[in-house]
C-alpha cells in the first residue's frame, strides 16, 4: 500500500466515524459547536500520530500478552500532554471539551489503529495512517458541528448568522439532532461509496460480515444476479 493511500484512506474510504463507526460518543457530544469540534479533532490527531509512531517503533519490544495495557499507558501519556497544553494555553476549550478530553485514552479510533496498523507496520506508514485518520475524524466533526451550529444555533464559530440566529432548528443542538445529522452523513457516505464499488467484484462481498445472509451473495461464494 502506497504512502499516499495510507494518508488519504481515513478521509473517506475508511473514515473512522462515518465508515468504521468508531468514536461516536465524542463525535455526538462535542459536535454542537465548530470550535469545539476542531479542538477535539486536533487533540485526537496529535494523540493518534504520536501513539502510532511510538507503538510502531516499539512493536518488536512490547510483549504480545500485555500489548493492550502498554498501548493504553502510551496513549494516556500523550493525552496528558494535550490536557496540560490546553489547560495552560486554551482554557476555554479545555473546559468546553470537559470529560471527553481525557476519554481520548480509550477512544476506539486510537486503540483500533494501534492494534490493527501501528502494531504491524513501519513508523512512517503508521504516522501517515494516524494523520489520515485524524484528518478524517476532524473533518467529520467539523462538518457535523457546522451543520448543527448553523442550522440549530444560527452561528458558526460563534459568529451570528442573519435570520438563522432567530430562526434556528433548536432540535439540532440537542442529542436527537446529533443522531439525525450523524445518520444523514453516514447515508451520504454510503451512497458515495456504493457508486464507486463494482457489485460484480467478488472481493466486495467476500469482505462483508453479512455476506452469508445477503441475497446477492450465494452460500457457495458466488455473486447472484
Amino acid at each position: 500500500m502506497s504512502k499516499l493511500s495510507n494518508l488519504t484512506r481515513g478521509i473517506i474510504r475508511e473514515n473512522p466515524v462515518l465508515v468504521l463507526v468508531l468514536g461516536t460518543c465524542p463525535t455526538l457530544a462535542v459536535s454542537t459547536q465548530a470550535s469545539n469540534a476542531v479542538g477535539m479533532g486536533l487533540a485526537a490527531t496529535f494523540v493518534l500520530v504520536c501513539s502510532n509512531i511510538v507503538i510502531s517503533a516499539l512493536r518488536n519490544i512490547i510483549p504480545d500478552k500485555v500489548r493492550i495495557p502498554c498501548y493504553i499507558v502510551l496513549i494516556a501519556g500523550f493525552v496528558t500532554v494535550v490536557q496540560m497544553v490546553l489547560e495552560a494555553y486554551a482554557y476555554s476549550l479545555f473546559k468546553a471539551l470537559g470529560i471527553y478530553l481525557p476519554l481520548i485514552v480509550v477512544n476506539c479510533i486510537i486503540l483500533g489503529r494501534a492494534e490493527m496498523f501501528a502494531n504491524k507496520n513501519r513508523v512512517i506508514d503508521s504516522a501517515l495512517d494516524g494523520l489520515g485518520m485524524g484528518i478524517g475524524f476532524t473533518l467529520t466533526l467539523l462538518v457535523m458541528a457546522s451543520i448543527r451550529e448553523i442550522l440549530g444555533g444560527g452561528t458558526w464559530f460563534g459568529m451570528p448568522i442573519p435570520w438563522l440566529r432567530d430562526n434556528g432548528i433548536s432540535v439540532l443542538t440537542m442529542a436527537p439532532g446529533g443522531f439525525i445529522v450523524f445518520g444523514c452523513l453516514i447515508a451520504l457516505v454510503n451512497k458515495i461509496m456504493d457508486r464507486k464499488r463494482n457489485p460484480k467484484d467478488k472481493g466486495y462481498c467476500v469482505g462483508c460480515p453479512s455476506a452469508d445472509t445477503c441475497s446477492k451473495f450465494g452460500m457457495g461464494g458466488e455473486i447472484n444476479g
